[in-house]
């Protein structure tokens, strides 16, 4: 079994292209708990597999996160598995993929930089104050795509200087909170300068924070571009694995476009070999 492992500004996954495999789909989430172990295995946030299109697209990507859960998309996968599809000769410079949420576009900027628009938003909620523990949150909620991939939008001050374990134990008690009721990516995020802004994601499925999140990224400059607070065009998101970049296009409150751009790297390439894996 051929995988690629991939990752994009430090959101890693491994890549396994089933046109090749021929894995039965009732497999997919044992794998992907299996080999995302990073101690018994291979290790990553996500596996994504590619699969023949149905709907028009040059392939499909099916998503599943680190415990095997089924996700809707994953902004920073979709720039990985463009350029996997772009250098596996599955697609061109420019291409479109098939997700869960509906149909990505992507396109290659440079060897290693893709840019993809990420699904349109389908629900905002900019006023969607949270308590836990006493204190309220001034949230916000974002669902990209059909069906939606839901994501808190929550302001912190001096983010950068916050304790980890507080932060990351109240970024699991908001993404079960009974307010999101699919669960929620929770994107915690400061404003550090014009158009540029410092991001930590707890990520749904993973349930731990991840070093970067493309599509909680395009959820909190979607917000904040409601909001008035950046200019919506080239909006620069700090993350642990490195800066993404958004652009918003929009029409009066409405988001007509959304798009992401940030790096990919190519880790290692390789065969699967574990003895104790059974399909």
């Amino acid at each position: 079994m051929k995988f690629w492992k991939m990752n994009g500004a430090g959101n890693d996954f491994l890549i396994l292209n089933n046109l090749e495999e021929h894995i039965p789909e009732e497999a997919f989430p044992r794998l992907a708990r299996t080999l995302c172990e990073r101690h018994l295995s291979i290790g990553a946030d996500g596996f994504m597999v590619v699969e023949a299109p149905t709907q028009g697209g040059d392939y499909k990507m099916l998503f599943f996160n680190s415990d095997g859960t089924m996700g809707e998309m994953c902004g920073n996968g979709a720039r990985c598995i463009c350029r996997y599809g772009c250098e596996a000769g599955l697609a061109g410079e420019v291409q479109r993929v098939e997700t869960t949420a509906g149909l990505v576009t992507g396109e290659r900027i440079d060897q290693r930089r893709y840019r993809v628009r990420l699904n349109d938003p389908t629900t905002i909620r900019l006023d969607c104050p949270v308590e836990v523990d006493g204190v309220t949150y001034p949230c916000a909620y974002v669902e990209l795509g059909n069906p939606g991939l839901p994501h808190a939008v929550v302001p912190f001050q001096d983010l950068r200087e916050a304790d980890r374990d507080k932060l990351r134990e109240l970024g699991r008690k908001l993404r079960w909170h009974p307010a999101f009721p699919k669960g929620a990516n929770v994107n915690f995020y400061e404003l550090i300068g014009e158009d540029q802004i410092c991001e930590h994601t707890f990520e749904r499925g993973v349930e731990d924070f991840t070093y970067a999140c493309g599509t909680g990224t395009g959820s909190v400059v979607t917000v904040l571009t409601l909001q008035g607070r950046v200019s919506g065009h080239n909006v620069r998101a700090q993350m642990p694995g490195g800066e993404l970049v958004i652009d918003v296009e929009r029409d009066g409150d409405r988001i007509t476009d959304l798009y992401l751009t940030g790096p990919t790297n190519i880790v290692c390439k390789g065969e699967i070999t574990d003895e104790e894996l059974s399909l």
